[in-house]
Parts: structure tokens; sequence; C-alpha cells
């Protein structure tokens, strides 16, 4: 009677669908992260073109986006992180087998943009929220009561800037789960002196 590893052994070229499936599954993720890449793209663009466009004339002057930094420094991430999400969804559209190099190349961008645009919408957020609010303590007064319609394109920019953030942070955690998943983590070799311990005398 054989045993039901030779059974098991016996039937899986028998079906021979399960190669097809998880060729299929494969790219089907890979279709989906390429979608999940190109996605920022145009969270980024149009957060960018928003604030670019962002200035307002008053009574008391004019305001524009490049006038804070905070904002000027929104719209240098949202380009960079525009460029990368063309690029990297250009590169995983072609199939290529996946190498340590690679991986890691990935991983590390990924982490970069996902910073950089994070800090880009938190920085900005504190200017809005300071253009909103003020603060006594210093003295400044609120500036959205007369500047409303840059004070509400600025919020229309950080708030997409974000919704790119949140795709990036997914972007961060699947190039992660795709590197220590698949490549052993390095282990330094220990040689037997090393692992010598030294006796002290009493």
């Amino acid at each position: 009677m054989k045993s039901t590893d030779e059974e098991d052994r016996q039937q899986k070229p028998a079906t021979g669908g399960d190669v097809a499936a998880e060729a299929e599954d494969f790219q089907g993720g890979r279709s989906a992260e390429t979608l999940l890449r190109a996605a920022p793209m145009g969270l980024c663009l149009a957060a960018m073109v928003i604030m670019v466009k962002n200035s307002q004339d008053g009574d008391f002057g004019s305001i524009s986006y490049s006038d804070l930094a905070a904002f000027k420094f929104l719209v240098y991430a949202n380009g960079a992180c525009a460029a990368y999400s063309l690029l990297s969804a250009f590169y995983f559209a072609i199939p290529r087998p996946a190498t340590l190099s690679r991986s890691w190349t990935i991983f590390l961008l990924d982490q970069l943009l996902t910073y950089i645009i994070l800090a880009a919408g938190t920085v900005s957020t504190e200017i809005l929220y300071l253009a909103y609010k003020g603060d006594v303590n210093v003295t400044w007064s609120e500036a959205c009561s007369v500047f409303d319609t840059f004070c509400r394109r600025a919020t229309t920019s950080v708030g997409i800037t974000f919704g790119s953030a949140v795709c990036y942070v997914l972007l961060s955690l699947i190039s992660s789960y795709r590197l220590f998943s698949t490549f052993a983590a390095p282990v330094p070799f220990l040689s037997s002196k090393s692992q010598e311990i030294a006796a002290f005398p009493s």
C-alpha cells in the first residue's frame, strides 16, 4: 500500500492547475501593485497644481504659496513623489526576477518617499493651523478670515497630499513584506574565537 506522500506526489502532476493558479495570482498581485503605485501620481500632481496656482489678492495685501517655505516644500515633495510613482509603476509593469539588490532598492525608495510626503503634509498642516487659529502667545492673529480662498485651496492640497501618503504607506508595507519574507536576514559569521569568553583572574 502506497504512503500518503507518494500518492500526493503522483496526484500533483496530474492536476497541473496549481502552477497555473499560482502564476495567475502572481500576475494579479503584480497588476494590483502596479495600479497602487500609479495612483499616487495623480494625487500628487493634483495637490501640486492646486498649490502652485494658489494665490489671493485682498484689501490687506496679497499672498502666494511661494511666500511660505512649507508650501514650497509641499510642491517639491509632490513633484518628486509623482515622478517616482511613474517610474516605479513602469518598473513593476515589466516582469523581471526579484533579486536581493532590487528588493532592497525598492524598499528603501518606498520608505524615503513615504517619509518625504508625510513630512510635507505635516509641516503644511502646522502652517494651516496657525493661519486658521493664530497664536495668542506670540500675538499672531489668524489670517484665513482675510485670505479665505487661499486657505481653502491650501487645505484641499494638503488633504490630497495625505491621500497620496496613505498609498505610500501601503507600498512601503508591501515592499518590506516582500523583502523580509522572500530573503533571509543576514546572519553574521561567528568564529570560534569570537565565542570564547575571557577568563579573568580572581
